[in-house]
């Protein structure tokens, strides 16, 4: 088994999607560590051998915040524009979209489930 920055990869899974399973590392930056780590792409996970997954390792410590550090990071960022207020700051303590998506409709997901209010009620003419 492949365990990879705290993580533990599925073996049966192509090296290739068996990375993203990191916080931090897409598909993108997945094949780039392993293009340097020379490691064909198609390779599935458990037939990795030690010295491969030694070097995929060190790539991860050495050029990548992931997981951890990272989560970190961004939660420091998003606690820094809550201190300062600002515009995104605002937005986030809110738990609205911050990054100018319409609210009138959509925007489910930052708002949580409908909270129905009634309208008015429509007086009846004689």
């Amino acid at each position: 088994m492949a365990r990879i920055a705290g993580i533990d990869l599925p073996k049966q899974k192509r090296g290739l999607i068996g990375l993203t399973y990191i916080y931090g590392i897409g598909p993108s930056t997945a094949k780039y560590i392993l293009d340097k780590a020379n490691i064909d792409l198609n390779k599935k996970v458990n037939e990795w051998n030690d010295d491969e997954q030694t070097a995929i390792r060190n790539i991860i410590a050495g050029e990548f915040k992931t997981e951890g550090a990272l989560r970190s990071e961004t939660s420091m960022n998003i606690k820094r524009l809550l201190d300062i207020a600002c515009y995104r700051g605002l937005r986030h303590r809110k738990g609205l979209p911050v990054r100018g998506q319409r609210t009138r409709t959509n925007s489910r997901t930052r708002k949580g489930k409908r909270k129905t209010v009634a309208g008015k009620k429509k007086v009846a003419k004689k």
